[in-house]
């Protein structure tokens, strides 16, 4: 299992320069990738070309890209033009978003979500794997061509919990990013779904990105009050709820990776043991816990 790092807070609270350093720290450290969220912050695209043109070698992720608000040939022209960029190292992570956000804060309808995913990956695909498509749906069309030169496919994975978007993801996708999920639920249902969409497709194995809150520490307890508070947003929306459910979770505390070194390298390994590919790292903590737990995080590279 590849190991990577999130990068919220550098998005989020930094500037393009200290999201640049952020990365590069990620790849001197000798981590596999680097995932940047698209959210009401530095573009994510935007801030990965930047990024990429100062460090090499690392992979750069989306996780994840809200469909609704960009035409996927709009997506399509970006991604591989962030693409070129950097060089071949771009993975695109693509997600529905929450109804709260699409319809509240965007004002597009969020009406038959599944529909509007099938469209959407029906015109980014082809354009990312061809550079050309030819496709007219219920809600989303696209007739054309992009040309951006030095840009190679590269993979999209769609963030797939239910049984819908994983059938989508394992089928048409390069796999799937998830956040908010444990093990139990890994092991029973995302992964042996998306796997059995892959192969009736005739598709190769799909890549299973795990995004979880890791912390290193002593003080367990003190940990997971304070990963319930930070990410107790996460409990509300329905997608994530369905997945704690699963788990038998009460809230985001009870999947974040928390504990010595000891007991987070078990955890590790049993989400590794689920048939997880990647690991997306979203380090949280007090002043003296996050340097603890990227020295954990680098002795599993």
């Amino acid at each position: 299992m590849r190991v990577g790092i999130f990068l919220g807070d550098p998005v989020a609270r930094g500037t393009i320069d200290e999201v640049v350093a952020a990365v590069r720290q990620v790849a001197d450290d000798g981590f596999a990738s680097a995932w940047l969220p698209q959210i009401f912050a530095h573009d994510a695209l935007t801030a990965i070309a930047v990024a990429g043109r100062e460090v090499p070698d690392i992979e750069l992720g989306t996780s994840v890209i809200p469909s609704y608000p960009r035409h996927p040939m709009v997506l399509a022209q970006q991604a591989l033009s962030t693409q070129a960029a950097t060089g071949g190292r771009l993975v695109l992570g693509i997600g529905l978003s929450h109804q709260v956000v699409i319809e509240g804060m965007f004002g597009y309808s969020f009406e038959k979500p599944a529909r509007h995913m099938r469209e959407y990956l029906a015109i980014l695909l082809p354009l990312v794997r061809e550079g050309k498509v030819a496709f007219t749906g219920e809600t989303l069309s696209a007739n054309g061509a992009i040309t951006a030169n030095g840009a190679k496919p590269f993979p999209v994975l769609l963030a797939a919990l239910g049984p819908v978007m994983l059938r989508l993801a394992g089928a048409q996708a390069d796999g799937t990013v998830t956040w908010m999920t444990g093990p139990a639920t890994l092991e029973s249902h995302i992964v042996p779904s998306i796997n059995a969409a892959a192969d009736a497709a005739g598709r190769g194995a799909p890549r299973v990105a795990v995004g979880l809150p890791v912390c290193v520490t002593d003080d367990v307890a003190a940990a997971r009050e304070r990963a319930a508070r930070a990410f107790v947003v996460y409990g509300t929306l329905p997608s994530y709820r369905a997945m704690l459910d699963r788990e038998g979770a009460s809230g985001p505390e009870d999947v974040a990776v928390i504990g010595d070194e000891s007991s987070v390298r078990d955890q590790m390994e049993r989400i590794a043991e689920t048939g997880a590919t990647d690991f997306v790292a979203a380090e949280f903590g007090s002043r003296e816990e996050r340097p603890r737990t990227r020295a954990l995080l680098k002795t599993l590279v």
